[in-house]
């Protein structure tokens, strides 16, 4: 280490993000005898679960496959209170983790990295920091999470509100009451459905403005039983085998069958079967809701029938019944009593669709040629995703390449590790692998293996930079492109699109053939050679050499 200083100190690997993925590399890197650095603009650990303190943010993947598998032990010895925990006790989760594991002494927190560049010459990134670090890695390393770019939309007026404002990316840490107030949400997506429930429990008054409803599966949470904790426990090592295996990197008990190919009456019996079980493994009731037109109308006219049922008022329950995409095409949602919530007379659904929030005022907003007026305003306006966080560090490659500039047309990456022209920095679960179509915990833990099995490659054979190469990284946007069109997902103008940022490039930016697929072809290709990356030798080396 040249120098001894934090702030001007070099070490193998800078890593941004202290969440779940950040955590698990530099266990993984100590485990090498690699030294690192992590940084976060956060006061702790946890990443999109340290931030997103939401009333009723809560996991939608089962408790006991959102967890790490590294630790067989850790496996063993931490206790979920909740089939689907909830962001409190998650956030315990990864302070234990951070605890057990002695993690906080390679960490700096309240720390935004605002700038990385690679130099030829040495073949080492420098970092910079908000905290004025200025350190240098052989590897940089995005751990910076799909969901952590906080939006919030440009209205006319935005900061002219008197009341709190508050965004469910970024909520306070102590508790928000809202006894006895107004209450206005700008938002229906996964955030809103969980928050709006629990905010109407105490508030005056509800106002929630929705310009796109979103489908939602209630999801049967409730206290998990030691029984049914012991029966994962027992063959944790298989089950997470078979995830790995799976589409999306869940056990969900799919059928090998499509909707279409059983009779009329069968098919509502296993739609109601699902619906009554609880939760995303709605969408593997059959093998085809994704692929078929006809398979997906029948799905969504039942989840439709459904919020017909539960809702009383039939003017409310057709905007709260999604048309406009097929479902699952957007992240299917995850509630707790959401579309009973507005049957309660002081729970009030405004459309926005046709009829555009004109501006934010003093004491609300307008929309329609209506003003509306809270004490309070919510945004659940959703994230930058995918990208908002990547782009958000300046980050220069080679020859004064900007990633940012690079991705103005859409993010390009090989397998969703690497962009070519930028040696040596790793994404973990970026743009162009499966991330957000999948179990996140599963995703995080094969993009750490690969890299850190990558870099014992690297480091064997004493090479000095990993580059993915233009033809490999073209291919492999086509393929991600190709695969996403076989399927009904580019129908909608989802984030998963990036359709919920004004000016952003219509791309489909997750892999959706397939959390097991995926991981064969990453390994395949780490066992042929890496093929598709460039490896380089040091710098001085070569030079020397010549």
């Amino acid at each position: 280490m040249a120098d001894a200083s934090p702030k001007n100190a070099a070490y193998d690997v800078v890593i941004v993000g202290a969440g779940f993925a950040g955590m698990y590399l530099l266990h993984k890197l100590r485990g090498m005898g690699l030294t690192a650095r992590v940084y976060d603009s956060a006061s702790g650990v946890g990443g999109t679960w340290y931030w997103n303190r939401y009333p009723g943010a809560r996991c939608d993947v089962e408790s006991m496959q959102y967890s790490y598998s590294f630790s067989k032990e850790l496996e063993q010895e931490w206790k979920w209170s909740e089939l689907f925990a909830s962001q409190p006790e998650i956030l315990r989760y990864a302070n234990h983790v951070a605890d057990r594991f002695d993690l906080r002494r390679d960490m700096q927190f309240n720390t935004k990295v605002t700038d990385a560049s690679f130099d030829a010459g040495s073949d080492r990134w420098t970092v910079r920091t908000s905290a004025g670090d200025v350190v240098s890695a052989q590897y940089f390393v995005m751990a910076s999470g799909c969901l952590s770019a906080a939006r919030k939309p440009n209205f006319k007026g935005g900061d002219s509100f008197k009341g709190d404002v508050y965004h469910t990316g970024h909520w306070p840490h102590d508790p928000v009451d809202f006894t006895g107030k107004t209450v206005g949400v700008i938002g229906t997506g996964s955030s809103a459905i969980q928050a709006i429930p629990v905010i109407a429990k105490q508030a005056k008054d509800v106002w929630v403005f929705q310009r796109t409803p979103n489908f939602s599966i209630p999801s049967r949470n409730g206290p998990m039983s030691d029984a049914y904790a012991q029966s994962w426990k027992d063959v944790y090592p298989t089950r997470r085998d078979e995830a790995r295996q799976t589409r999306n990197g869940v056990l969900a008990n799919p059928n090998d069958i499509g909707a279409m190919e059983v009779d009329d009456a069968t098919r509502q019996k296993m739609f109601e079967e699902r619906w009554q079980s609880g939760g995303t493994t709605f969408m593997a009731v059959f093998n085809d809701l994704v692929l078929n037109q006809a398979s997906n109308d029948q799905a969504a006219e039942f989840v439709r029938g459904q919020i017909r049922s539960i809702v009383k008022d039939p003017k409310t329950a057709e905007l709260l019944a999604p048309k406009n995409h097929p479902i699952g095409t957007k992240r299917i949602c995850v509630d707790t009593e959401y579309y009973q919530t507005y049957n309660q007379p002081h729970v009030h659904l405004v459309d926005i669709r046709n009829a555009p929030i004109d501006e934010i005022t003093p004491d609300g907003l307008i929309t329609g040629g209506q003003e509306y007026k809270f004490d309070v305003m919510v945004y659940a306006t959703g994230f930058d995703a995918m990208t908002g966080a990547l782009t958000a560090v300046d980050i220069t490659g080679r020859d004064g390449l900007k990633l940012a500039a690079e991705w103005e047309a859409g993010p390009r990456t090989y397998l969703g590790l690497m962009s070519a022209g930028f040696p040596n920095l790793f994404m973990i679960t970026g743009p162009g692998s499966p991330s957000v179509l999948s179990n996140m915990m599963v995703s995080i833990e094969q993009h750490v293996d690969w890299i850190t099995d990558c870099m014992a490659h690297m480091k064997s054979r004493q090479l000095a930079t990993i580059e993915a190469t233009r033809e490999a990284q073209d291919a492999w946007v086509e393929h991600v492109n190709k695969t996403a069109y076989k399927t009904l997902y580019p129908n909608a103008a989802s984030w998963y699109m990036g359709a919920n940022i004004e000016g952003k490039p219509r791309v489909f930016m997750p892999y959706i053939g397939g959390v097991g697929r995926y991981r064969e072809e990453c390994a395949t290709i780490a066992a042929n050679g890496y093929e598709g990356f460039s490896l380089g030798a040091q710098a001085s080396r070569a030079a020397a050499a010549e």
